[in-house]
């Protein structure tokens, strides 16, 4: 159970976060193609990257650590939850942003990896 809250939350929101920032992208090609920035999209689609990982590494446990497992899962699961949702926030505003003011660059960029990060804080 805790392979499928791992691979299930984590891949449903790397696709949230791709669609969503996905948009921002289209929205901006739109308008200003030289300014078009895919890097939000990666990001989001790392996420199932963990979620799978994690997953391997939780089945291959004992039978008696099922609730270990669980949590773990659990764990990893939610965190990818929350990180997929706010990278397709970010995401979305971010390259909006971005094809207006060039400078939101890099702030976009900071912010995108410390949402990421929200996985590793989950204990």
């Amino acid at each position: 159970m805790g392979c499928v809250c791992a691979i299930v939350f984590t891949c449903f929101c790397a696709a949230y976060g791709t669609a969503k920032a996905g948009v921002g992208v289209y929205s901006t090609a739109v308008l200003r193609p030289d300014l078009v920035v895919k890097i939000p999209v990666v990001m989001a689609g790392i996420i199932g990257i963990y979620g799978l990982v994690v997953s391997v590494l939780v089945a291959n446990l004992p039978l008696y650590t099922g609730l270990i497992q669980f949590c773990a899962g659990l764990s990893v699961g939610l965190a990818g939850l929350a990180s997929g949702f706010a990278i397709g926030f970010v995401g979305d505003a971010g390259v909006r942003g971005t094809a207006q003011q060039p400078r939101l660059y890099v702030g976009m960029i900071l912010i995108l990896s410390y949402l990421r990060e929200i996985r590793r804080m989950r204990s």
